[in-house]
């Protein structure tokens, strides 16, 4: 597994542990730590957006995903 984007520290993060973050897994698929809002935000998906039971939203900062941008492979 491998950190995409900026560390939480290089973000400006004090601690530098308790941020959002996106990993590449070693299968591809990638794991994304942040806020849950499932309840919050469920019923603004649009129309053709669904939610299995066990899977959750969660909201990362723009600044985490920004800076994730180009270590993001293109396919």
């Amino acid at each position: 597994m491998r950190r995409i984007g900026a560390s939480p520290r290089e973000r400006g993060s004090a601690t530098g542990q308790t941020c959002p973050d996106i990993f590449e897994l070693s299968d591809g698929n990638f794991a994304v730590i942040g806020t849950e809002a499932t309840a919050a935000l469920e019923s603004e998906l649009p129309s053709d957006a669904a939610r299995a039971d066990y899977e959750r939203i969660v909201v990362i900062s723009r600044e985490t995903l920004v800076r994730a941008k180009a270590d993001i492979p293109d396919a």
